[in-house]
């Protein structure tokens, strides 16, 4: 990212394999240094951090578990704390945070309880911020470690908080404005308070969220999203070795993109940066100088084809009833149900007397979302079939819903394979469609030596 003014506001934010040792920290650092409108930084828990937590966090872990975990949570941090000029004041801190994490970790095996289980995820934000605001002092920058929860106000959803805007936007006036003009202000992402005052996140994927959130507060000129790859591709370079990198991307493509499964961007990122108008711009922390992907509200390309994006783990649910034939009311009654069990439908296509709707399970999710008591529930409304091991494919461009040859196009690279249902029409920017999970990355694969040639 080119280097800008002291007069602009750049929020930067680097995921867990960017602040996962002390090399890591230390590419940071000189990305920081170079621009000096970074004046917020928020930062993920080290690599390997969360997941552990993660399990930490869940009932009846053992004793011996807990301590297995602890041992290897600090072996990450203390393997970066080792290397800094000042271990011996940040040590410490390391070490105080672990043996509150530890007596949390003791509690919730004993009586689990999903604030608690916030409560311990938050540790590793806030150990790696503590490490990486010493790893900018180091290297000659005034910053100071900052507690978000002092102005990520939410409510009590845990797991999922949902932010309070405004709250955040008084509180982010009041804390954290100050600050920043003196000092490179090192916080969070992930983490937020209730009104209570007990720890709350965002979920997974949530670090993101909170560097947009925090720009939108301060009304950043821009957001940097800093990961381990160049930008955003053309599709998912673990797939086929043709994806390249996208030079710049609308908020309209870049949403679809991360909605349908591109990795590269949490899918509620863009919303805080579209309200606002804030570019984003999204590189490599480990190869910064490759430049990345700029995402903004207008942009000189508008190709009919911009990306694949694939989602896996799809359930497809077919709800069928004679019952539906000119009747009005039934889709209320079953999104009525859905709405019921918090559930969030990704596609829906229609018949006269059959719905077929669409359901993702996240990777990680320790249980279907699909739980048999909504089938049942669904089942005395109406026939039920359920169908998994499926993944959606989403072709990402531009006017698909009108372009001529679009859709023939894009069917006829796979027409040997088995399209189990088909949506388009609904966005100009994405043509979707199922197909079964074996099949998938040949189908994307196929898709890009097409599209993209």
């Amino acid at each position: 990212m080119s280097s800008t003014t002291n007069n602009s506001l750049t929020i930067a934010k680097f995921g867990g394999t960017s602040v996962a040792d002390f090399a890591a920290m230390m590419r940071c650092a000189q990305i920081i240094k170079n621009d000096r409108s970074n004046r917020v930084v928020a930062v993920s828990a080290s690599a390997g951090v969360t997941n552990n937590l993660v399990r930490l966090s869940q009932a009846n872990v053992p004793q011996a578990e807990q301590i297995e975990i602890l041992n290897t949570i600090k072996s990450i941090q203390f393997n970066i704390t080792q290397h800094l000029d000042n271990e011996a004041k940040i040590a410490p801190l390391i070490e105080a945070l672990l043996v509150e994490l530890s007596s949390i970790a003791q509690q919730q095996s004993v009586e689990y309880s999903s604030q608690c289980a916030d409560e311990i995820l938050s540790f590793g934000e806030l150990m790696s911020s503590t490490i990486f605001a010493e790893v900018l002092r180091q290297e000659g920058l005034e910053a100071e470690m900052f507690d978000v929860r002092q102005v990520m106000k939410t409510n009590s959803l845990y797991g999922k908080a949902v932010v309070n805007i405004e709250k955040l936007k008084s509180c982010a006036s009041e804390f954290l404005l100050p600050k920043m003009n003196e000092k490179v202000v090192v916080t969070q992402g992930f983490i937020g308070q209730d009104d209570q005052g007990k720890t709350t996140t965002l979920g997974r994927g949530g670090s993101d969220y909170s560097a947009a959130l925090i720009a939108e507060a301060l009304e950043a000129d821009n957001l940097a999203i800093w990961t381990d790859v160049e930008g955003i591709f053309t599709t998912d370079p673990r797939i086929t070795d043709q994806a390249r990198s996208i030079n710049e991307i609308s908020f309209g493509e870049a949403a679809e993109m991360a909605t349908f499964g591109a990795k590269i961007l949490h899918p509620a990122t863009l919303i805080p940066a579209m309200r606002q108008d804030i570019p984003v711009f999204v590189g490599s922390s480990k190869e910064p100088e490759k430049g990345g992907t700029r995402i903004q509200k207008s942009v000189e390309s508008r190709p009919t084809y911009r990306s694949i994006a694939l989602r896996r783990e799809q359930t497809l649910v077919t709800v069928k009833s004679p019952a539906m034939l000119h009747a009005s009311g039934f889709l209320a009654k079953v999104f009525a149900i859905l709405a019921k069990h918090e559930l969030s439908v990704d596609l829906i296509t229609t018949s006269e007397i059959s719905v077929a709707l669409t359901f993702d399970n996240p990777p990680g999710s320790t249980q279907s979302l699909l739980t048999d008591q909504v089938i049942e529930e669904l089942s005395q409304l109406c026939q039920v079939k359920v169908e998994n091991n499926l993944s959606l494919v989403a072709v990402i461009g531009n006017n698909l819903h009108s372009g001529i040859g679009t859709s023939s196009t894009v069917f006829n690279c796979i027409e040997e394979s088995n399209i189990r249902m088909i949506c388009q029409g609904a966005s100009k920017h994405n043509l979707c469609f199922l197909v079964n999970e074996e099949q998938a990355n040949n189908v994307v694969e196929k898709l890009h030596s097409r599209l993209f040639v």
